[in-house]
């Protein structure tokens, strides 16, 4: 199901399957151009990242992980009222609805990680081994994806107004996470406010890992974790217990 809304996103294109790929080359393009040669911003100077693609980069590897989260959480509430067709075959799991968003969003992200790799290296950057440790750290966060989605696609049965308050939400998500700015850019009496936003923290460990070459910090991770376990099996359990109402409501 996962490989057909993927298919099915690009059917009929002329690209097809080509456009994942074309998408986030032409983005991170655009960003490379418009930040660092129009308006030459800079986040906070590091060894590892001092090329005039610095922004960009950082930019590109923080709205990975936003468009990711965003993807899921913007179809969640509409999962189950464009399916409801399963409905009403009872041995049906509707549990696994989320799960294929997120299939097809991670797929999407995979695509954006592999351009920005290639990017990282056609500029004369170094990949660092602690690349390999990107999974460790995306982990809690698509468990905490999938506690938030099986939880959004319950409430949209219910209630039809959440699509749009969920709209709202992402959109402040993205301006009150460190994509276009660095967390040291706050005050700091409201600096930790900010690790309050669940993108956040993963944000800046990706960026850690990919960018800087630096390990996760595991404390936090270890935190990120306990988390994600609990919010996955709050969502899916209270998805469980209402999914009972979904036949009668639709």
């Amino acid at each position: 199901m996962t490989k057909r809304e993927v298919i099915g996103r690009y059917r009929g294109s002329l690209l097809g399957l080509l456009w994942s790929f074309v998408t986030p080359i032409l983005m991170l393009t655009i960003y490379t151009f418009v930040f660092s040669v129009v308006f030459k911003v800079r986040m906070e100077q590091t060894d590892s990242m001092n090329s005039k693609f610095e922004f960009a980069l950082l930019l590109f590897a923080g709205l990975i992980v936003f468009n990711l989260f965003s993807e899921c959480l913007s179809r969640a509430p509409s999962l189950i009222l464009n399916n409801v067709n399963y409905v009403k075959r009872i041995i049906f799991p509707l549990e696994i609805l989320p799960w294929i968003t997120l299939g097809t969003a991670l797929f999407h992200a995979v695509i954006s990680y592999c351009v920005l790799f290639v990017f990282l290296l056609a500029t004369g950057h170094t990949v660092s081994w602690t690349v390999l440790l990107l999974p460790v750290v995306l982990l809690p966060f698509l468990l905490l994806i999938m506690g938030f989605s099986w939880l959004l696609a319950s409430i949209g049965v219910f209630i039809r107004d959440i699509g749009q308050f969920i709209g709202l939400i992402l959109t402040m998500l993205l301006f009150m996470s460190p994509i276009f700015y660095p967390v040291s850019a706050l005050p700091e009496p409201i600096r930790d406010y900010l690790f309050l936003n669940p993108l956040t923290f993963i944000i800046e460990q990706s960026r850690a890992v990919i960018l800087f070459g630096r390990p996760p910090e595991w404390t936090g991770m270890a935190v990120y974790y306990a988390a994600g376990i609990l919010t996955a099996w709050a969502g899916l359990l209270w998805f469980q217990k209402t999914r009972k109402g979904f036949a009668d409501v639709l």
